[in-house]
């Protein structure tokens, strides 16, 4: 008689069961279910990467390509799934707390139950249209926003497979352990993380859980760098972003991960690995300088040692392919005509 599976075999094959039967709902064409999503042999730790899932304000259902990777999710194996903003889609004044709520409903139902049910920990980012932290007067501009994913994720915090290393002001900001990587998720909600913040992740980047592990990651919903057309502009990404990059650089961070340009561009700025991912939602932008038609994407992030190195895996959820990244710029550049190259290896 075979051994008993242990609790991870058992909540691998219950996820795989899970991605087979949701995928039925999309059936799609042979030639994208020939394709597949072909991510390379699992090795390391890896992490599933996505942003932007919101449609139009108030909304709380989400487009096909969403749910496509959602029910896709489960069969990449992931140890963590890592969502860099934009859930649900408020910052809209008079949408109420009702409204609020219902979105908030939405995105657990369609989102966030469908991969906790497949015994996947998930790590969540504030976006602008999630809990804006833009302020004046030294109040809140969308409190009832901010007020709402509290509720929402406060309640949840325990149940979602996460081993925290402080946290923090969860949901806005904390961080995480996943086996030898520490995540540090801050709230990039809006174009200033305010110093108090910067202090505490300092603080903790420089602390014995982080310094044990052997890998660090931020993230946060805007971005060091624009990467999209439309968005290269002030609010739409971090200022200060070159005291941000020192920081990151002297605590030993490897990369930074960021949402909000909808658009997917791995990059290189200094020793830090950048990961703008594209929207898996509505809206997807062309990157700058370009022509191509956007499209939704997930990305996969494997975290492999000896010696230790990133290996990127990027879909086009439209037509379930592989995107080459040797077909993407070498570089971009910004309206302040700086350079951002594309990373060596991408």
């Amino acid at each position: 008689m075979p051994p008993p599976l242990g609790r991870r075999q058992l909540l691998s094959l219950s996820g795989l069961a899970l991605g087979a039967g949701l995928w039925q709902l999309w059936k799609p064409s042979p030639s994208q279910a020939a394709g597949g999503l072909a991510a390379p042999p699992r090795s390391g730790t890896r992490l599933v990467l996505i942003s932007d899932l919101n449609s139009s304000y108030g909304s709380t259902t989400y487009i096909d390509e969403v749910h496509r990777g959602v029910a896709l999710i489960p069969s990449l194996r992931p140890d963590l799934v890592i969502c860099a903003g934009d859930m649900v889609a408020g910052q809209k004044a008079g949408l109420g707390r009702q409204r609020l709520a219902a979105m908030w409903a939405g995105f657990d139902r369609s989102v966030l139950s469908p991969l906790r049910r497949a015994g996947l920990p998930f790590a969540p980012a504030m976006g602008n249209h999630d809990a804006s932290g833009a302020s004046a007067g030294g109040r809140f501009l969308f409190a009832d926003d901010r007020a709402e994913a509290a509720r929402f994720w406060r309640a949840r915090r325990d149940g979602l497979g996460l081993r925290f290393v402080d946290s923090g002001n969860f949901p806005f900001h904390y961080a995480i352990r996943q086996d030898d990587v520490v995540v540090l998720v801050w709230d990039a909600s809006a174009a200033t993380v305010p110093a108090e913040q910067l202090r505490w992740a300092e603080r903790i980047l420089a602390g014995p859980a982080a310094r044990a592990a052997s890998r660090r990651l931020v993230v946060g919903h805007l971005p060091l760098r624009a990467v999209s057309q439309g968005r290269d502009r002030p609010g739409e990404v971090l200022a200060q972003a070159a005291a941000l990059q020192q920081l990151l650089e002297r605590q030993g961070v490897e990369a930074y991960v960021s949402g909000h340009q909808h658009a997917y561009f791995p990059a290189r700025l200094g020793q830090l690995d950048l990961f703008h991912l594209g929207a898996m939602g509505s809206g997807p932008r062309r990157l700058m300088g370009q022509s191509s038609t956007p499209f939704q994407t997930l990305t996969v992030l494997d975290l492999v040692g000896s010696p230790p190195r990133l290996v990127d895996t990027s879909f086009d959820l439209r037509t379930l392919r592989r995107i080459d990244l040797q077909r993407l710029p070498r570089s971009l550049r910004d309206a302040a005509g700086r350079v951002l190259p594309r990373r060596p290896n991408a």
